[in-house]
């Protein structure tokens, strides 16, 4: 029964009202409502209602038919909501809060601003004049862009004279590639930009084909939003369970840049599950004729769908087979005379020694409702799964180094980076992932016996924690660890049930998960809370004293805790805030850090996106030199600076290889800038803190190939992370696609 009654409406109208009609101000907050408690019926009675508060309850979505034609003001912040467009049935709408709905992005604000002419103030802010740029200058270029496209692409393709079906394939065709090509604004707000590019090309097509479009079944396009069933164990994938696309890659882009040179988003679902395989098409220039500035490719093909399930493994079935009949003669002719893909499209700058990569695979594996049409979900977070002691697993793809753990919407996926497989799915409805973590239990059998097992914990904008016994294929428990989304997490290297969680809170937690007993039961319990200014983005223990120190990149600064729990205090501030040089070269400690990453046990390696710049600084001699004083905020003794991309777009994050001695970060043009520093550091011992002149250039560029699915081709990839295996056989990077892509070094 509803929560919601008539009488509860005159209790909590403000004042106090006998009659629902006369009700102009009510306040519903803080009632655990749920979206079934609002009955349209009930609410239709309030005709005169202008002043509406759903503060503080649990709704995920509002009712599209409330009936609240002189509703002025509405507050539904602190809920779960994820849609606004539903609000477009409150016209008058002036005054709208929706903040702490971990769900709605920026994306989200200007759909609102463009829906309600009326709306002067967004979340306690004052957008009049943005609401009128987007509802006037966004959609006038837009309309000129998409018109643009048209006449450019498609008018030539409609006959004097077309039938309903041909108007059906048109404008499916033109939607579909309006939403791909036409471009505008920043990237971040590429999810809006699509979704006025659609209204836009709708709005075009019914104009210019009249009565003709509405004829065709919009209900074929209709964007299905009810979920699989989902469990929450993960399991064996089959042919059923999930989408991988396999992506041949087409031509490279032309390049024109060289290493030097400066520079977190779909859903129709699929009845059954295959792999898509996508076609090559030859290279612009001939493998032995390669250009000045571009070396010689690799001779390793780019493997087929036949090529990426090797060691007995079958194809999934209705994959390998129907891929030979969706391809053209002249496709079938350029995938049998060139398979080779350039990977190294930048020459060497400092006469290194290039390293050779040979594409494997760019798997699809993360989309929502497993639809192939899903290039929409952001991939953030992948991490190899640590080898176990020889004869703890029986089969040997699991128990190597190569397979890898990535999460992205609502799916955590593990993938045998050699074959391509998808070994196992995690999935979670209403989630999103944003990080995964490995560590290795030694866990009592039933007989007593002990062994060791791999234990995966994955979290994201829920807050909670899952942890998942992969050998027995099993999310044995979670943990409740923050009350807003995790950012990142990672499993302590000298205690293996000590858990970090950073979350969108301001807190970093320390969490010891215990040990789960023969019948998976276990006890959590926090143990620390490191206290933040801003929120934490990335974090990374101390290589030289993992159990005594912590480094965290946040939103406005980069922070170091001291979390030796032989000391009294549970919840601790940062010891020290470290200063970078800002744009104009002076020290500041309040930029935003997303990238954090120790090269060795002393050089941390962190970006900023707003310098578009990667510094390579000293943890001990700029923590020693903290020491020295009582201030709290000391520059960080930089010993070189990384030459990247100048963009601005935030969460583009780096890692590290350790063992090879290099930096990677990928850029927003899909491309994997690789730095080899092994002849740096002993110069960097030398210089005892001395920085470098001169920036460091990456020592090769590896960039993103043409990809195409159904025929379109795949553009604005960024690249949000790029991940190696310890010894640098595989490289991963995930993508703002839904696609991740695995190299091997060759």
């Amino acid at each position: 029964m509803s929560k919601v009654t008539t009488e509860l409406l005159l209790e909590r109208a403000v004042p106090r009202s006998t009659r629902l009609r006369k009700i102009e101000t009510l306040n519903l907050s803080k009632l655990q409502l749920k979206t079934g408690d609002l009955d349209p019926r009930l609410f239709s009675r309030l005709r005169h209602l202008q002043n509406l508060d759903l503060s503080d309850n649990l709704l995920d979505k509002l009712p599209a038919n409330l009936s609240l034609p002189d509703l002025r003001v509405l507050n539904c912040s602190n809920n779960q909501l994820e849609d606004v467009t539903v609000l477009k049935q409150f016209p008058l709408l002036e005054e709208l809060n929706y903040e702490n709905n971990v769900y709605l992005t920026t994306n989200d604000d200007y759909k609102v601003m463009f829906l309600l002419q009326n709306l002067r103030l967004l979340n306690g802010k004052d957008v009049t004049k943005l609401a009128n740029h987007v509802r006037v200058v966004n959609s006038r270029e837009l309309t000129s862009k998409v018109t643009a496209h048209w006449e450019r692409h498609f008018r030539s393709q409609l006959p004097e004279k077309y039938s309903a079906e041909h108007v059906k394939f048109i404008r499916k065709k033109f939607l579909k590639s309006a939403q791909t090509h036409v471009i505008y604004g920043p990237s971040s707000l590429g999810e809006f930009t699509r979704w006025r590019v659609k209204m836009i090309a709708e709005e075009l097509l019914a104009s210019m084909l009249g009565q003709e479009e509405n004829t065709n079944p919009e209900t074929q396009e209709r964007v299905e939003d009810n979920e699989e069933e989902t469990t929450e164990n993960p399991r064996e994938v089959g042919d059923d369970d999930i989408a991988q696309v396999t992506l041949v890659p087409s031509k490279r882009r032309g390049n024109h840049s060289t290493a030097g040179s400066g520079s977190k988003r779909p859903r129709s679902q699929c009845n059954t599950e295959e792999e898509v395989v996508l076609s090559p098409r030859k290279s612009s220039h001939s493998q032995d004729e390669p250009t000045p500035d571009r070396p010689r490719a690799s001779n390793q093909q780019t493997k087929v769908a036949e090529e990426t399930h090797r060691n007995g493994e079958q194809p999934p079935k209705g994959q390998s087979h129907r891929r030979s009949s969706q391809l053209t003669e002249e496709q079938k002719s350029q995938e049998q005379d060139k398979r080779v893909l350039t990977i190294t499209p930048v020459k060497n700058l400092e006469d290194k020694e290039v390293i050779s990569l040979e594409p494997l695979h760019f798997l699809q594996c993360h989309s929502k409702g497993n639809s192939r049409e899903d290039f929409k979900t952001q991939l953030w977070s992948c991490v190899f799964e640590p080898p176990l002691d020889s004869g703890a697993r029986k089969d040997p793809v699991v128990s190597t180094s190569r397979t890898m753990a990535t999460c992205g919407g609502e799916s955590v996926c593990l993938i045998d980076c050699e074959t391509g497989i998808v070994l196992k799915k995690y999935k979670v409805p209403a989630e999103e992932f944003f990080t995964v973590a490995w560590t290795t239990l030694t866990m009592v059998t039933n007989d007593g016996r002990k062994k060791k097992h791999n234990i995966l914990a994955a979290a994201g904008r829920r807050g909670i924690v899952k942890l998942i016994h992969v050998l027995a294929d099993f999310c044995y428990g979670e943990i409740k660890a923050h009350k807003k989304p995790i950012a990142t997490a990672c499993f302590s290297p000298s205690c293996e049930t000590h858990l970090f969680t950073a979350s969108y809170d301001k807190r970093i937690g320390l969490w010891d998960i215990g040990v789960p007993d023969c019948d998976y039961n276990f006890k959590a319990s926090q143990l620390l809370v490191l206290e933040v200014a801003s929120i934490p983005l990335r974090i990374a223990l101390v290589p030289s004293c993992p159990d005594q120190f912590l480094l965290a990149g946040c939103e406005e600064g980069c922070f170091a805790w001291d979390i030796r729990l032989d000391k009294p205090q549970k919840s601790r501030p940062f010891e020290v805030a470290f200063q970078f040089p800002n744009d104009e070269g002076e020290a500041t400690a309040s930029h935003r850090v997303d990238g954090l990453a120790f090269l060795n046990k002393d050089v941390v390696v962190s970006k900023s996106s707003k310098t578009g710049s990667i510094y390579l600084w000293s943890w001990s001699q700029s923590f020693e030199a903290q020491g020295k004083s009582c201030q709290r905020t000391r520059p960080a003794l930089i010993l070189a600076e990384l030459e990247w991309s100048t963009t601005d777009l935030p969460y583009l994050t780096l890692s590290t290889c350790p063992a090879a001695e290099y930096v990677f970060c990928g850029d927003e043009k899909g491309s994997v800038w690789m730095y080899n520093l092994s002849k740096h550091s002993s110069a960097w011992r030398a210089s005892k803190g001395k920085r470098s002149e001169n920036r460091i250039a990456p020592t090769q560029i590896l960039e993103w190939p043409e990809l195409r699915a159904n025929g379109e081709l795949l553009t604005e990839v960024l690249i949000n992370n790029v991940v190696t295996d310890p010894t640098f056989t595989y490289l991963i990077a995930l993508t703002g696609v839904n696609i991740a892509a695995v190299w091997k070094k060759t």
